[in-house]
């Protein structure tokens, strides 16, 4: 999945307009402008599309944990430069205060069946000997998941 998938892809879960997306960059004390915002929500095919980074979407959900969550006491932690789906489904579950049992339930939705061990693997080192990388298959089920939730009436885009 591109950057840009995932964040059309919250943009609809959470139902956020434009100054919304501006307004959680902000809380990551990251300035984008509207313009951006409505370049990364196009099609790939779109000739005004532009791509989002791997910076730009980690600043986008380290904005989401603290709209979601609050303003965590200390310096704001700095975006990675580097994104992964493991990284990505790590912020999510912050994001969402969501427990294993939570995922483990939004993925049921999506009719994916995952064990607590299998996701557990996600959430580990990459060094670990039990890591496993979070495939897009994964990431996209999730994501689904996460739509049949909280939008459940919704149709997809």
């Amino acid at each position: 999945m591109t950057n840009n998938d995932i964040l059309r892809r919250l943009r609809f879960i959470l139902d956020l307009n434009e100054p919304k997306i501006v307004a959680i960059f902000a809380l990551a004390e990251h300035k984008v402008t509207g313009n951006q915002v409505t370049r990364w929500l196009k099609k790939e095919d779109d000739p005004a599309y532009i791509e989002c980074t791997d910076l730009e979407l980690a600043t986008f959900l380290n904005g989401l944990i603290t709209d979601k969550r609050g303003k965590k006491d200390g310096p704001t932690p700095a975006p990675e430069k580097r994104l992964n789906n493991n990284i990505i489904l790590r912020k999510l579950k912050i994001a969402f205060n969501l427990q294993s049992d939570d995922i483990l339930a939004i993925m049921d939705l999506a009719n994916l069946r995952l064990s607590s061990h299998e996701l557990s693997a996600f959430f580990r080192k990459p060094g670990h000997q039990h890591y496993r990388d979070c495939l897009d298959q994964i990431m996209r089920n999730f994501l689904m998941g996460l739509q049949l939730k909280y939008r459940p009436d919704a149709q997809s885009k």
